[in-house]
């Protein structure tokens, strides 16, 4: 996320992205908050968005620093927060920042990049420069942990992963627009290990005028030994991999690479 011009490119990305359904239901909120929860220190969230997973943890008595470099996300966020009672509140900190090289001056027990924030890192170098700030940021013991998708064989080359295929089902706002998404691969770059990834909103206003809003972003795809590597080359320690928000063991057919490595003491 060197550049806001591709991730704040739409405000779409933003406004609708509490009504995404598919990330409502993700399962990955309950797993980020009980290991804010474990560890009994401050808590840093980079890509923090619009605070899905942040204020859950700042509920359940987490002190969160939140870091986004999308200022359309992070205004999201504080309206959100604005709700909540005083404690839930006091307990969370607000960064627009990019995730590559930030310095706050302080030292976490926790630090955890949610939903794919790291794939949005597509040149190594900047991988490299996250996980060395991470690491500067990481109180001796503490932990980092970090989940991407395991790439499908096909999804980094086939055809049909470039036809759009609806990934949310229409839904009513409150404000009487009906709305509903799609999402495609627009491009493939294997050598690069990136894709295209088109998401494209289609947005029905209350007196029928229709609107197609779409969003292109480049994702980069790892494979498990790779961000082994990074994580080495950071000076961090591996402690896990898990395939999916269940803790269950990384295997063939696992959704979900989540990564937990730590600072040495």
């Amino acid at each position: 996320m060197t550049s806001a011009s591709t991730y704040d490119s739409s405000s779409a990305v933003a406004e609708f992205y509490d009504c995404v359904a598919l990330y409502a239901e993700r399962g990955d909120i309950e797993f980020y908050v009980a290991e804010a929860r474990a560890s009994a220190g401050l808590v840093l969230e980079l890509g923090c968005g619009t605070g899905r997973i942040l204020i859950p943890a700042a509920r359940a008595g987490a002190e969160v620093v939140g870091l986004d470099l999308s200022e359309n996300m992070l205004e999201r966020c504080r309206v959100k927060l604005a709700s909540e009672n005083v404690s839930v509140i006091g307990r969370v900190g607000l960064v627009p920042s990019s995730m590559v090289n930030f310095s706050l001056g302080r030292k976490f027990s926790l630090i955890t990049i949610p939903f794919r924030g790291f794939q949005h890192l597509v040149e190594t170098s900047d991988q490299l420069e996250c996980l060395d700030a991470v690491a500067r940021h990481l109180s001796p013991g503490g932990r980092l942990i970090l989940d991407c998708f395991q790439v499908k064989p096909e999804a980094m080359h086939h055809p049909a992963w470039q036809d759009e295929k609806e990934d949310s089902p229409e839904t009513l706002l409150p404000d009487g627009r009906a709305l509903r998404r799609t999402s495609r691969i627009a491009a493939f770059h294997r050598e690069r290990q990136v894709n295209d990834i088109e998401m494209v909103w289609y947005v029905t206003h209350a007196d029928g005028v229709k609107e197609r809003l779409v969003w292109r972003v480049p994702l980069r795809y790892f494979f498990r030994y790779e961000v082994e590597h990074l994580l080495a080359r950071a000076g961090l320690r591996l402690t896990a991999v898990y395939g999916n928000f269940d803790c269950s063991p990384l295997a063939a057919d696992s959704p979900e690479m989540i990564f937990v490595a730590e600072k040495p003491a």
